[in-house]
């Protein structure tokens, strides 16, 4: 009888080895969603890139909404069940620092799953200002106070951040110009309206390549495969200096522990392995993958970071 138990315990186990059990039933037992931004965006890559990877290995299909800003605040509302996710990025936990009003908490609403990919910006200059370095720019603005203007698209985007950090740490007056997204931005540039602006490396190496831009440094902490031969800020006088666009995965609060490690698994899975990395590569970020420990520090150290930079720009609402 003794061994007879031994044998059904062990078939058990074998049974439902990697299955999270929830409430009874295991976990998946029906379709999941992600919620995420608009359509073409890294997060949406990232998002599809998971739903298309892990549909198999999960037993059941696995679907991206595309909701743009409110993406967050439906994720925020959903069920604590493992069957909605939320791919966002910087704005996620800084937006409440530029607006006290934000109908989310990024602590009190949301677990952090994965950082699942990173963008560094480039610090790119209209060929008509004559600098050939952070250095110099930061030396050529310095004499110009508030003469020169640099493009950015939405507020709290992680490339307006990059640009308010530089102007920061640099001690520079140099003149926001806001756009309605990162493409009229580099347009602006482009034609000379502007004079400076941090854009994702996708967005102006081309330019660069074609001399109708110049770079200047990359924004990661180290230099970066995405924009080959730049220095880095930190490298070019301004130490300490990195500003990333990063995307991460998140469920809503009170989501049981095991569902969150089991997507984690899955999504860190996918995003790493050798297709993954080369598509999120070819788009311009940097596949990553981490704990969700992991994420819930980065988070932590990135509001610590960046919030008397945003008390100090003068656009809190």
């Amino acid at each position: 009888m003794k061994r007879h138990i031994a044998i059904l315990v062990l078939l058990c186990g074998i049974l439902f080895s990697g299955a999270t059990i929830v409430h009874g039933q295991a976990y998946p037992n029906k379709p999941i969603r992600i919620v995420t931004t608009a359509p073409g965006s890294g997060t949406d890559l990232i998002a599809r890139l998971f739903a298309q990877g892990s549909t198999a290995s999960l037993g059941q299909p696995v679907v991206v909404d595309n909701r743009g800003i409110i993406a967050v605040e439906i994720a925020a509302r959903a069920p604590s069940d493992g069957y909605t996710l939320l791919v966002y990025t910087n704005p996620l936990w800084i937006m409440p620092l530029f607006r006290p009003n934000t109908p989310w908490d990024p602590v009190r609403d949301f677990i952090p799953v994965t950082l699942a990919g990173r963008q560094p910006s480039v610090l790119v200059v209209h060929p008509s200002v004559q600098v050939s370095s952070v250095g110099d720019l930061i030396a050529f603005a310095k004499v110009r106070p508030g003469q020169l203007n640099y493009g950015s698209g939405s507020t709290g985007a992680p490339t307006h951040l990059a640009a308010e950090l530089f102007k920061a740490m640099a001690r520079l007056n140099i003149v926001r110009v806001p756009f309605k997204g990162g493409g009229p931005a580099i347009t602006a540039l482009l034609s000379g309206e502007v004079q400076i602006m941090f854009a994702v490396p996708a967005a102006v190496m081309v330019h660069v390549r074609q001399s109708k831009l110049k770079a200047l440094a990359v924004t990661s902490a180290s230099p970066s495969a995405l924009a080959p031969g730049l220095p880095t800020m930190a490298a070019s006088g301004l130490p300490g200096y990195e500003s990333i666009a990063l995307s991460a995965v998140f469920v809503p609060t009170k989501t049981p522990a095991a569902i969150v490690d089991r997507l984690n698994r899955e999504i860190v899975k996918v995003i790493t392995g050798p297709d993954g990395k080369q598509r999120l590569f070819n788009s311009g970020i940097e596949a990553i993958g981490s704990s969700p420990q992991e994420l819930a520090a980065i988070i932590k150290s990135e509001v610590a970071r960046m919030a008397k930079v945003i008390a100090d720009s003068g656009l809190q609402e």
